[in-house]
Order: structure tokens, then sequence, then C-alpha cells
């Protein structure tokens, strides 16, 4: 008799979709953190749901699956391997490592733009009214990925609070991607710590697919159809002349 995982996950398998059978996907979830001091970081309010929904719906469509998790509190889901990471450093190192070979990168984790120049050894004490804090520029790990001789397919997000469209257009061309998925977190019905989520995802024009709207939906239904589009952009692309 099998364990009851084990037969959870048996069971699992009966269901998969199959879109992705045979296909290597990396997913990074989740935020970073950017060290002041031993006790004080720069981050974001990202719960990694989105990217964990994303993990878990790639597993189900048959994908060996590598999840790269920021600092967050949400279970491994099965079938897949989980690598944790702090640091925006950290997580673009860990996805050089498991890109290679890799089919698909999905980046969803929302990586912290800038970190302190200088970490204290000890904790900064409260003395002056003011204090300046000098920050420089994070690796853009999404770009990065994007610029390798081997890339893979790259999927990135744009978490946007204004003029979301326009964002989401500039960055899918200036970073190379394939297919970007972009949101408006300002909304309060959605976004980092919401159990929903709403998208709009556009392709490279290579791909020649239109823009796809996700209405309002559970961020588990929201994965799917990313999946479905990652699915159909891996099917559909057109070959240069």
């Amino acid at each position: 008799m099998l364990e009851s995982v084990e037969l959870a996950n048996a069971c699992a398998d009966q269901f998969e979709s199959g879109l992705l059978t045979g296909r290597h996907v990396v997913v990074t979830a989740g935020p970073t953190r950017e060290a002041l001091d031993p006790v004080r970081y720069l981050s974001n309010h990202s719960s990694g749901k989105m990217g964990f929904a994303i993990a878990e719906a790639c597993v189900e469509a048959g994908a060996r699956v590598t999840l790269i998790a920021g600092p967050v509190s949400l279970p491994t889901p099965a079938r897949l391997k989980r690598v944790n990471v702090v640091s925006a450093d950290e997580m673009l190192l860990a996805a050089q490592a498991a890109v290679e070979g890799a089919d698909v990168f999905v980046a969803t984790a929302a990586v912290a733009d800038y970190r302190p120049a200088r970490v204290a050894e000890q904790k900064i004490k409260k003395s002056a009214d003011v204090i300046a804090l000098e920050l420089i520029k994070n690796p853009d790990i999404v770009a990065t990925i994007a610029a390798r001789p081997d890339r893979p397919f790259v999927l990135g997000f744009a978490a946007e609070t204004e003029k979301v469209i326009e964002h989401a257009r500039e960055k899918l061309l200036r970073k190379k991607l394939d297919m970007i998925a972009c949101n408006d977190v300002s909304r309060a019905d959605i976004g980092f710590a919401s159990d929903e989520n709403a998208m709009i995802v556009f392709f490279a024009e290579q791909y020649q697919l239109q823009k796809r709207d996700l209405e309002k939906a559970p961020k588990q239904e929201i994965a799917q159809q990313l999946v479905e589009a990652i699915h159909d952009a891996l099917h559909h692309e057109i070959e240069p002349v």
C-alpha cells in the first residue's frame, strides 16, 4: 500500500493536462530581502502566492519544476524542487544554475531593484533625526536570463501602480522577453496579499499571438491560464525568414 502522499500524487498524475510534458520549468517567486544591518532589511509586499500557484500549475501540466523562492511562509507544492534564497544576488545565482538546459523561465518574483551600498555589521542605533541611505542597483534577473545565448522561453511580470499596459509593453521589448503578464497592484482586491488576481498578457512579435485578458479569478486559475499561454507560444513561434 502506498503512503498517503504518494497515493495523492499518483491520483494527481491522472489529471495532468500534458501541456508542458517533458519541459523543465524554472519559476522564481516571492520577494527578496536586502540587509541594512543584522536585524533590518529592505523588501516589498510580495507574498509569493502567484509564483507558487504557477509552479504548481506547471507540475500539473506535466513539467519538471524548479521553484526558487524568496523568504515566504508558504508550504512547498508537491512534486517539485524548491530552492530557498533571501537576496537578489542569491536568487540570480540560483536562477543561473537552474536554467542550464531548462525550457521555460518564469520570473514571478518581486526582486528588490536596489540594495544598500553598505551593510552595517551591528544594529544601527537611533540617534540622528535624519540619516542618509545610499542604494545601488541590484542585478536584473529576468533580463540576465533572457540575454543568455542558451536562453529558455522567458516569461516576465510587471506589477505596476500606473500606466500598466504602457510599462508592460516597454519592459517586454527592453528586456527581450517572450511573454509578459502585467497587473495593477494598486488595486486592493488583487495582487500581492490577495488570493485572487487579474492580468493582461502580451507576447513578443514573433509569436503572432494576440494579447490575452485574464479576468479576476483565484490565482490558481490565473496560473492555469498562464500555463496555457506558455504552451500556445511554444507551439506558435514563427521562424525568422
